[in-house]
């Protein structure tokens, strides 16, 4: 077995993860897959890369000197791909790659967008990762990418990004059945919610640990189920779970969206390009479905309201946003 790029990319995915599970992801391809790949390699070369330990996967020696010759090779290979990719584009005409983590905004954005860049080839992909979107902004896949930084849980930039601030601070909700004893009040206190059981995505970059800081500081300790947050919303319907969601989240029939006491979480909304890019389009038409979207949920625009917010004063005829 001759190793291939594609070798290279998968060990530093590796490396860079600490973790099979996540550079499975990242590479878009399954655990059984990959960990099958890497025995293949190490057994090629006849050499263990990566000790296996209950934290995840640690480089060995042997492992350090081949991925500190194999990074450069597969940075050099990805800055090769993208320059041909951008002069093809180029020549096909105008387009725009946008990357972006689960928004309420996007429908709106993307409307947008295609009346103000009428002939440019918009293309989406959405990743439950902001810092897989940011690396491959990094890595010229995408043009922009749209994402969210968990309070006390830095992403990682790459060197060279752009980022433009969308919301310093965007609180996140919860999410409860209709039912809810707390769904009553406008404002929910986290003490209303000690004896629920709570659902939380794990593979959202920093999602588990920014609740489970928050949940610590409050002194509480509930049971946490790990989820994908579409599952989450048919256990929150019937009061299996509560979840904490995002401001712009729509009203439903079945479950009630309402802000936490103290907005004791927190998020940053930024959108990500190469330095250089005329983000001056997308930034607009993103600003704009965030207004639109913000008007639309009851309860944040409620507390956009009672902040103050700057962010929906102008109500597009140079007036301030109408109670």
């Amino acid at each position: 077995m001759e190793l291939e790029v594609r070798h290279l990319r998968a060990l530093c995915a590796i490396a860079e993860t600490g973790s099979l599970h996540k550079a499975a992801r990242q590479l878009g391809m399954s655990q059984p897959s990959l960990t099958t790949q890497l025995r293949r390699i190490e057994h090629s070369l006849g050499a263990e890369l990566f000790s296996r330990e209950r934290t995840g996967c640690r480089p060995t020696p042997i492992g350090r000197t081949l991925l500190s010759r194999a990074r450069p090779l597969v940075d050099e290979m990805s800055a090769l791909v993208s320059e041909v990719k951008t002069a093809a584009a180029r020549a096909a005409g105008p387009r725009l790659r946008i990357g972006s983590t689960a928004s309420r905004v996007l429908a709106g954005w993307l409307r947008g967008l295609r009346t103000r860049m009428p002939g440019t080839d918009t293309s989406l992909h959405v990743d439950v990762s902001a810092n897989t979107l940011l690396r491959m902004v990094a890595a010229g896949q995408l043009d922009v990418a749209f994402v969210h930084e968990v309070e006390g849980c830095p992403l990682q930039v790459p060197p060279g990004l752009a980022l433009r601030v969308l919301v310093e601070r965007e609180p996140q909700f919860i999410s409860l059945a209709r039912d809810h004893p707390a769904a009553a009040r406008p404002v929910v206190d986290l003490a209303d919610l000690a004896a629920d059981r709570w659902m939380v995505d794990p593979t959202v970059d920093g999602e588990w640990d920014g609740l489970r800081r928050v949940l610590g500081a409050a002194g509480l300790d509930p049971p946490v189920l790990h989820g994908d947050y579409l599952t989450a919303s048919s256990l929150i319907t019937i009061g299996e779970v509560v979840a904490p969601c995002q401001p712009t989240s729509g009203p439903r029939d079945d479950m009630a969206i309402r802000p936490l006491r103290g907005d004791p979480l927190g998020v940053r909304l930024l959108l990500a390009s190469h330095p250089g890019t005329d983000t001056g389009p997308a930034y607009a038409e993103l600003e704009t479905a965030y207004r639109e979207a913000a008007l639309r949920a009851p309860a944040y625009r409620q507390w956009l309201l009672r902040s103050g917010s700057p962010l929906l004063e102008p109500d597009g005829r140079g007036g301030r946003m109408a109670a």
